[in-house]
C-alpha cells in the first residue's frame, strides 16, 4: 500500500460520523495492511476494532476484526493463536447466521490446519466451506475451497487428487469468466508438475500464468509465478536463469514494497549462492531475509533463515567459516522448529547439526543429533503414511456416506416424481407429507368421457405399432390441453379418456373451463386419420356436472380416480353421444351459463342408469 493510499483510509477513519463507521473503516484499512503483510500496523488496526465493539454492540465489524486477526497471525506463522482468533469470528458470524462469511473463516482454519499438517481436519473444514458456498451457489468461494483442498492433496502426494480439483477449480473459474482465479490454479496446476518433476509442463503453466497476471497489472501475482519459475530453473540446476528471474521477482517485491515477498525471495536467492558456492553473496542475502521476517515477526521466515545461515556458516571453504554461529543458528532454527511443530524441517536442522559436530570432532553430540534426527525422520515418514491411511479411510467414509445420502435422495426424488407424475400436485404433497388416507367429497366439478369411434374395428385393421403410437399422440395432445386449462386428466381406460375440472382444487368456473377444452379436443382430433387405412378418426365426448367423491386408493401403485353419479352420467352421456359430438346434460348447461357457447337441444332420451333425461349438444357460438 502506498503513502497516498494509507493517507486516504486514515482520513477515511478520523472523519467517520459514527462508531460503526470508523470501525468499517478500521477493518479495510487492517484488511489493506494484511494483504501488503504491513502486519503489525494490521493488527493495531484490527484490534482498535475490538476495542470499539466494546462500545458499541457491532457483532459483524468485530467478526471480521478476528478473521483479520487470524490471517495475520497464519502469516507470521503463530497457529494456535489463529486458530483462537478464527473461532472467536466464526461464533460471531455463526450467532449472525452469516453464512457467506462461516465459510470463509472455515476455509481459514482449514488453512491453520494445513500449516501444521493436520491435514484430516484441514480437509474437514475446507469441504464444510465448500457445502455452504454449494448451497450459497457462491462459485468464487467454490473454486477457492476446490483450490485448497488441491494444496492438501498435493503436500500429501496424492498429485492426480491435486491435479484434479485443480482442474475443476480451473474449469469454475473460466466459466465465471475469474482471470485472477484462472492465472491462481493455472499456476497451482504448475506447481503440480514440479513436484513430479515434469519440469517442461511446470513452465509451460507458469508461462500462462504468467501471460494472465501481466494482462492484468497483477505485480504480487507475477512477482509469485516468477519466482515459482525461477524454482524450476534451480530444480534444474541452471543456477543463472533462477537467479535471473529470482531478481526480476525481487524486483517487484521491492516496487510493491512487499517485506513478506521481498525476505522469501532473498532467502531463495541465498540458497541458489550457496549451491553455486558464492557464500559472501549468500550471507548477504539471507542475512537480508533474516532481519526482514524478524521485523515482520514472521516465525516460519526466521526458522528458514536461520537454518540456511547455520548451514552456511559451517561450510568449512567459506571464508567466513564459524562452527559457534553456524551451532547458534541451528540451535535456534530447531527451536523455532519444535515451537512450530514442523517436524520435517526439525530433523533436517538435526541433520545439518550431527554432521557439523562431527566435522568439529564432537562425536558424543553428533550422535546424539543424529539419532534424534533418524527418530523424527521416521516419526516424520510413519505420520505422513498414518495421515495418508486416515485421509484415505476419511474418504472412504466420506464416500460412502455421500453415496448413502445421493442414494436416499435419489430415492426420494424417484418416489416424488413418480408422484408427481401419477398424481395431482397437490395430492402427491400430502401423501409426500405422510398422509395414509386420501378422501374428500366435493360438491361441484365436471366430469368429461371421450371415446374414439370404431376402436375396436380399426384395432384389427392397423398394427400394433400403429395403434399405440396413434393412441399416444392422441392422448399426449388432450393432456396438453388439460394442462393447458389446468384440469386435472383422472386416467385413460383402452380407448376412453376421462378428466375433471374443479377437482382436486375446487374452481368456479370448473363447467366454462370443461365447454372450451371439448371443443378444442374435437378440433384437434380432426387433423388425425389411420396410415394404413386412411380413415378420419372421430370421437364421442360426453360431460356432467355434479358431485363426487375423490381420493386415492392403491398400496404400490398408487391412482387418484373419482367416484358418484356424476362421473356415472358423464359416462353415459359419452356412451349416447355420436360421432363428432360433445354430449352434455342440463346440469352442465346451467353450469357453464355462458352465452359464448351454444347448446342444441336434443330433446329427452332415455339414458341407460338414469331414465329419460333432457340433453344438449355443445356447439362453439359463432
Amino acid at each position: 500500500m502506498n503513502n497516498n493510499e494509507l493517507n486516504e483510509f486514515n482520513e477515511a477513519v478520523a472523519h467517520a460520523e459514527t462508531i460503526e463507521a470508523k470501525a468499517i473503516a478500521l477493518n479495510i484499512l487492517a484488511s489493506k495492511l494484511s494483504e501488503q503483510f504491513c502486519f503489525s500496523e494490521a493488527i493495531t488496526a484490527a484490534k482498535e476494532v475490538l476495542l470499539i465493539a466494546t462500545e458499541v454492540k457491532i457483532d459483524l465489524q468485530q467478526g471480521r476484526a478476528l478473521n483479520i486477526l487470524g490471517n495475520v497471525s497464519l502469516d507470521q506463522g503463530h497457529f494456535h493463536v489463529a486458530l483462537e482468533y478464527f473461532h472467536q469470528s466464526l461464533a460471531l458470524f455463526e450467532s449472525l447466521n452469516d453464512n457467506s462469511r462461516i465459510a470463509v473463516v472455515l476455509g481459514n482454519i482449514g488453512l491453520v490446519y494445513r500449516s501444521i499438517s493436520d491435514y484430516r481436519n484441514a480437509i474437514e473444514y475446507y469441504q464444510k466451506a465448500l457445502a455452504i458456498d454449494e448451497e450459497l451457489e457462491n462459485s468464487s468461494g467454490i473454486a477457492r475451497h476446490l483450490g485448497n483442498i488441491g494444496n492438501v492433496y498435493l503436500i500429501l502426494g496424492d498429485y492426480q487428487k491435486a491435479l484434479e480439483f485443480y482442474h475443476k477449480a480451473l474449469t469454475l473459474a473460466e466459466k465465471l469468466g475469474n482471470t485472477s482465479g484462472i492465472a491462481t490454479h493455472t499456476g497451482n496446476i504448475g506447481t503440480v508438475y514440479l513436484y513430479l518433476e515434469d519440469y517442461p509442463n511446470a513452465l509451460e503453466y507458469f508461462q500462462k500464468a504468467l501471460v494472465i497476471q501481466e494482462q492484468l497489472d497483477d505485480k504480487l501475482g507475477v512477482a509469485i509465478t516468477i519466482s515459482n519459475i525461477a524454482g524450476v530453473y534451480s530444480f534444474l540446476k541452471d543456477f543463472p536463469k533462477s537467479l535471473e528471474w529470482y531478481h526480476k521477482a525481487l524486483g517487484l517485491y521491492e516496487e510493491l514494497c512487499n517485506k513478506s515477498g521481498m525476505a522469501n525471495t532473498n532467502g531463495n536467492i541465498g540458497i541458489v549462492y550457496h549451491q553455486l558456492k558464492e557464500y559472501s553473496n549468500a550471507l548477504e542475502h539471507q542475512t537480508k531475509a533474516l532481519s526482514m521476517n524478524e521485523e515482520l515477526d514472521n516465525t516460519i521466515g526466521i526458522a528458514f533463515n536461520t537454518s540456511n545461515l547455520g548451514a552456511l556458516f559451517g561450510e568449512e571453504d567459506f571464508v567466513g567459516y564459524d562452527t559457534v554461529k553456524a551451532e547458534e543458528y541451528l540451535l535456534r532454527a530447531i527451536t523455532l522448529n519444535q515451537e512450530l511443530g514442523t517436524k520435517q524441517d526439525l530433523y533436517k536442522n538435526h541433520e545439518i547439526l550431527s554432521e557439523l559436530y562431527s566435522q568439529i570432532g564432537e562425536g558424543t553430540k553428533a550422535y546424539h543429533h543424529y539419532k534424534i534426527y533418524h527418530e523424527l525422520e521416521k516419526d516424520v515418514q510413519n505420520e505422513t503414511l498414518k495421515k495418508q491411511a486416515e485421509q484415505l479411510n476419511y474418504e472412504r467414509k466420506t464416500t460412502e456416506r455421500e453415496m448413502q445420502i445421493a442414494v436416499d435422495r435419489a430415492k426420494h426424488e424417484a418416489t416424488e416424481q413418480l408422484l408427481h407424475n401419477v398424481l395431482p400436485p397437490s395430492i402427491a404433497a400430502q401423501m409426500l407429507g405422510g398422509a395414509k388416507l386420501i378422501a374428500e367429497k366435493l360438491d361441484n366439478v365436471t366430469v368429461l368421457f371421450a371415446d374414439i369411434v370404431g376402436f375396436t374395428k380399426l384395432s384389427q385393421q392397423i398394427s400394433p405399432e400403429e395403434l399405440v403410437r396413434g393412441l399416444d399422440m392422441i392422448f399426449s395432445e388432450f393432456d396438453i390441453l388439460a394442462e393447458k386449462y389446468g384440469v386435472e386428466k383422472i386416467k385413460t381406460i383402452g380407448d376412453a379418456y376421462m378428466v375433471v375440472a374443479g377437482a382436486p382444487i375446487p374452481r368456479s368456473d370448473h363447467a366454462k373451463v370443461m365447454a372450451i377444452m371439448a371443443i378444442e379436443m374435437q378440433e384437434i382430433i380432426k387433423k388425425f386419420s389411420s396410415t394404413t387405412t386412411r380413415a378420419t378418426i372421430e370421437i364421442r365426448i360426453g360431460i356432467h356436472t355434479g358431485e363426487v367423491v375423490a381420493g386415492v386408493i392403491g398400496r404400490k401403485k398408487f391412482a387418484y380416480d373419482l367416484w358418484g353419479d356424476a362421473v356415472n352420467t358423464a359416462s353415459r352421456m359419452e356412451s349416447h353421444s355420436v360421432p363428432g359430438k360433445i354430449h352434455v346434460s342440463e346440469d352442465f348447461k346451467e353450469a357453464v351459463n355462458e352465452s359464448s357457447f351454444t347448446f342444441i337441444p336434443r330433446g329427452e332420451i332415455d339414458i341407460k342408469g338414469k331414465g329419460i333425461m333432457k340433453t344438449y349438444f355443445l356447439e362453439q357460438s359463432k
